[in-house]
C-alpha cells in the first residue's frame, strides 16, 4: 500500500512540461503555490515591510524621547516655583557680590586703602606696583605687586587686615622670608582687586565679540 502511495504521488510530478499549471495534479500545483507564496513574502520583506518595520522602530523610540522629555517638562513645572526663589536667591546674592566690586573710578581709593592697611600697621613698603588690566567677561581685574617688611605679627596684621576690606582683594603667590633679624620679615606677594565693567567697557566688548563671530563665520 505504501510502495502504491509513493508511485501516485512520484506520478504527478511526470509529464509536466508544456502543461499549464491550472492542468498540473494537486500536489504539484498545491508545492507551486506555496513557492509563489513564499517569494511574494521574500520579496514583500526586502523592498517593503523591511523599511516599514524600521520607521516603526524609529518613531517608537522617538515616542519614547517625547515621554522622556514630557516627564521632564513635567518634574520643571512641579519645581517653577522653586527654581524662581532660587533664581531670586542667586541674583540677590551676584548683586551683593558687585556692591564689593570698585567702579574705575573708585580704583585708587581702593589702592590707596591697601597702601594705608600696610602703613598702619607699620609696615614697610619695598615695592608697590600695579600691573596691567586683565579684562574678564564682566569684570576687570587689576594684579599689584607688593613686597613689605616689618615684625612676623604686623605682616599677620596687615594680611588680615587686606581680607576685611570692604572691597575684594586677594592675595596671591605669597612668599616669605626672614630678614637679618629675625624679628623682621619680608613678604613677597601679588595683590589682585576686582572692579566692575562700566557701559562704555561692556559694550565695547560685546562689538569685540560680535566682531569676532562676523569674522570667524568668513
Amino acid at each position: 500500500m505504501a510502495t502504491m502511495k509513493r508511485f501516485d504521488i512520484a506520478a504527478q510530478f511526470q509529464n509536466l512540461n508544456g502543461r499549464h499549471p491550472g492542468q498540473w495534479p494537486l500536489l504539484p500545483r498545491a508545492l507551486c503555490g506555496v513557492g509563489v507564496l513564499t517569494a511574494v513574502l521574500a520579496l514583500g520583506w526586502f523592498f517593503y515591510w523591511d523599511a516599514q518595520l524600521e520607521d516603526l522602530s524609529q518613531g517608537e523610540r522617538r515616542e519614547q524621547e517625547l515621554r522622556d522629555a514630557y516627564k521632564s517638562k513635567v518634574q520643571q513645572a512641579v519645581n517653577l516655583d522653586a527654581l524662581r526663589k532660587q533664581k531670586e536667591q542667586v541674583g540677590e546674592y551676584v548683586a551683593t557680590l558687585e556692591k564689593q566690586l570698585p567702579s574705575k573710578a573708585e580704583m585708587d581709593a581702593l589702592l590707596s586703602d591697601i597702601n594705608q592697611a600696610g602703613l598702619g600697621r607699620g609696615l614697610q613698603f619695598e615695592l608697590f606696583k600695579p600691573g596691567q588690566v586683565v579684562v574678564k567677561d564682566y569684570y576687570a581685574e587689576l594684579p599689584i605687586d607688593i613686597k613689605i617688611t616689618g615684625n612676623y605679627h604686623d605682616v599677620a596684621a596687615f594680611t588680615s587686615d587686606i581680607a576685611n576690606l570692604p572691597r575684594i582683594v586677594t592675595l596671591n603667590n605669597l612668599s616669605l622670608a626672614t630678614g637679618k633679624d629675625n624679628n623682621m620679615l619680608s613678604m613677597e606677594a601679588v595683590a589682585k582687586t576686582f572692579r566692575y565693567l562700566d557701559k562704555e567697557e561692556l559694550a565695547a566688548q560685546r562689538k569685540a565679540e560680535a566682531d569676532a563671530k562676523k569674522g570667524a563665520k568668513k
